[in-house]
């Protein structure tokens, strides 16, 4: 399971409308943290495919959607359950800390 790209235009229907709890990365090709921990998201994708899906979302290239969730350094997870975010973790993370802080949440 690969993480999903998300842009301002289908962020709704990809990540709003998830019947899964869904991980919303937002990152930047310049963030050297952002960088440090998307493999480990790729390999938290694969682990928890059957319970979260993964999103990564570029917020040079899709500037609203950050804006409009307060995104305000990167790299900013957020986690949606339903449509809404239930909690937001700003900055690089183990993939231990990572993986606790998903499965504590959903």
């Amino acid at each position: 399971m690969a993480t999903i790209k998300t842009t301002d235009e289908n962020f709704d229907q990809v990540v709003l409308k998830s019947d899964k709890p869904f991980v919303q990365r937002f990152t930047a090709e310049w963030c050297g943290p952002c960088k440090m921990i998307s493999p480990l998201l790729e390999e938290l994708s694969d682990e928890l495919k059957d319970k979260v899906l993964f999103g990564s979302h570029n917020i040079d290239d899709e500037p609203n959607t950050p804006t409009k969730f307060g995104v305000r350094g990167i790299p900013t997870m957020l986690l949606f359950k339903g449509g809404k975010v239930v909690d937001t973790k700003v900055g690089a993370s183990s993939k231990q800390q990572i993986k606790d802080w998903i499965l504590s949440k959903i």
